[in-house]
This record gives structure tokens, C-alpha cells and sequence, in this order.
């Protein structure tokens, strides 16, 4: 992992003497042209976060089931459930032991999961979804062995430590293997290779779900259009129930982190109140308030601003 970092920390300074940009040579080592520097012990430390399934990788700490219980209502019950049954389409964290061999197997923290490590280290890197990587260590083990204990795995009485955790044994611990088949360890043989010049792209995958070709509606109900103002165009409403779906569902369907649900008007209403330019100000830049936070773009930097505005005119014009 070291020498992986080492060399994105080399790759990222030499583009920057690309640009133009001054910058320290502190070493200068075979292979590396004189550009460069090898990546210090605190920038490797910032990315080197992963814990292994040995318990490598762990930091100091402990948290009991029952602190993880209060972090975890306060934090995680709004998308995954009281029990971790999840709520709405948001993933079940627990349950569904003995149905991978079913033709719908429910692949659970406790029914699919083979290491205890996956699940700190996903909490740490990843959660909340609203605010990834703002956990302490000692929330990540008191959630971590919460969700083990939602799972049968540990008693109410437990405290999950540093120390402790490579004796944490997950239900499908041998589920998991290597695989030992012959054509899946090949090597490239990079001989007699194709031209590139000859290779015609002839489509692209630019995401998950394309927001570039948005469908417009055939039929609009009139009741919802005279709702919407003269200078909120039929385009620009049809773009942003896109964008909703695919950037902003994910909270304001649910009501996560205090994100006021769509159609619900009284929710909506102060908020309409102020004006669709704040509303627009807060959904671009981020806001806080009593009620909960909206991260900037909703947490999607790669959306403009004007689609963000869209998807607040679709918004709007559903709620109120």
C-alpha cells in the first residue's frame, strides 16, 4: 500500500511541474527523472485508512453496544431502520441468515459479511451519508458492535476493542476464498497487441444513470403547471425531476437528516417563503440549520449549478 501511495503522491507533484508550479525536490531516486518527491508519513497517513481483516489498521479505541445504540438512532436509524431493517431502499444491516442459496438471498452484515473489518472500515470511511468520515474512532467500534450485536453476533453487554476484534467471527467467515482456478490468475501477455489507432469508441459509460438525456414529458397535468412560474420553464422542471431522482432522492424522499420530504408542503412552506434564489444559494453553496444540513450540490460536486436549480424548481413546484 506504501509503495501504491508513494507513487500517486510522485504522479500528483510531477503534474504540478507540468503546470508550471514551483515545488521541493526532497529526494531523488532511480526511475523518478529528478521529479517529484517521495510522499511524507503524514500525507501516506491521510489516504492509508483501511483496516485489514487481521485488525491491521485499527486505531486505538473501544465502543460499547449500548453507546453505539444512542449513536446509532441519532445517526443511522433514519436510512437503515430502528433494527437495521432498513427503511425505504436503504440496505438492510441486519437478519437474513440462511437465504443466500434462495433466488432472493438478503445480504446482510450478518448473513453475507466474512469480516468484521469490512464493516469498521466502511463505516469509518464512508458514514453517515450526509457526513462521511466525521465519526471518532470510538463511535466507529460502538456502531460496529452495535450492528454485530443487531446480528446475534455479540451480547448486549459487549465492548468491541482494538484488542479484541480479530476474535470477532462473522456467521459466513467461510463463505469467502480464494479462488484456485487457472484462468483467473493469467498474466497479460502485452504481445502482438492491437493498434490503438484501430480501436473506434463507439459509446461511453459517463455514469451510473446519465443526466444528459433527460425525456420529456408527454402529457403535463394541468393542475400541476399552474403552479409553477412564468419564469420556471416546462425544460427546466422536467431536468430537474431527473436530477431529484438521481441526486437528491436519496434524502429528501426519506426525510434523511432533517431534509424536507417532496410533496409535503408544510415542510416546504417557510422554506418557499424566503424566496427561490435562497433556496438556490442554499442548495449550491450548503447550509445549516435547526432543523438538519444540506451539504453543497447535495453532496454532488460534479452537478452545475444550474441543474441544482432545476432540481430545487421541480421541488418546489411539488410542494407547494
Amino acid at each position: 500500500m506504501y509503495s501504491w501511495h508513494k507513487k500517486l503522491a510522485f504522479i500528483a507533484i510531477a503534474g504540478l511541474s507540468q503546470l508550471g508550479i514551483s515545488y521541493t525536490v526532497y529526494s531523488q531516486e532511480p526511475g523518478y527523472y529528478n521529479l517529484g518527491r517521495t510522499a511524507t508519513e503524514v500525507e501516506i497517513a491521510g489516504w492509508d485508512i483501511d483496516v485489514r481483516p487481521d485488525g491491521k489498521g485499527l486505531p486505538p479505541g473501544s465502543g460499547s453496544v449500548s453507546h453505539g445504540e444512542v449513536v446509532y438512532e441519532a445517526k443511522c436509524a433514519a436510512c437503515h431502520g430502528p433494527f437495521g431493517e432498513g427503511a425505504g431502499r436503504w440496505p438492510k444491516l441486519a437478519g437474513g441468515f440462511g437465504t443466500l442459496t434462495a433466488e432472493r438471498p438478503e445480504k446482510t452484515v450478518g448473513s453475507y459479511w466474512p469480516y468484521a473489518s469490512t464493516l469498521w472500515d466502511y463505516i469509518h470511511r464512508a458514514m453517515p451519508f450526509t457526513a462521511p468520515q466525521s465519526l471518532t474512532d470510538d463511535e466507529t467500534y460502538a456502531l460496529t458492535a452495535y450492528v454485530l450485536y443487531l446480528n446475534d453476533i455479540v451480547e448486549d453487554d459487549f465492548e468491541l476493542t482494538q484488542s479484541n476484534f480479530v476474535e470477532i467471527e462473522m456467521p459466513n467467515k467461510d463463505g469467502f476464498f480464494v479462488d484456485t482456478r487457472p484462468d483467473v490468475k493469467n498474466t497479460a501477455c502485452m504481445e502482438n497487441c492491437k493498434d490503438p489507432a484501430s480501436i473506434k469508441v463507439t459509446s461511453a459509460i459517463k455514469g451510473i444513470t446519465p443526466l444528459q438525456h433527460v425525456e420529456k414529458r408527454q402529457k403535463i397535468n394541468e393542475t400541476n403547471t399552474t403552479s409553477i412560474e412564468d419564469s420556471t420553464s416546462l425544460e427546466t422542471i422536467n431536468q430537474g425531476e431527473t436530477i431529484y431522482k438521481n441526486a437528491c432522492l436519496v434524502c429528501h424522499g426519506q426525510g434523511v437528516a432533517g431534509a424536507p420530504k417532496l410533496g409535503e408542503k408544510a415542510m416546504w412552506e417557510k422554506r418557499i417563503s424566503q424566496g427561490i434564489e435562497v433556496l438556490e444559494k442554499h442548495a449550491i453553496n450548503g447550509f445549516s440549520g435547526e432543523s438538519g444540513t444540506m451539504p453543497a450540490k447535495g453532496g454532488n460536486q460534479d452537478l452545475t449549478e444550474e441543474e441544482v436549480k432545476s432540481a430545487v424548481a421541480y421541488m418546489v413546484e411539488k410542494s407547494q
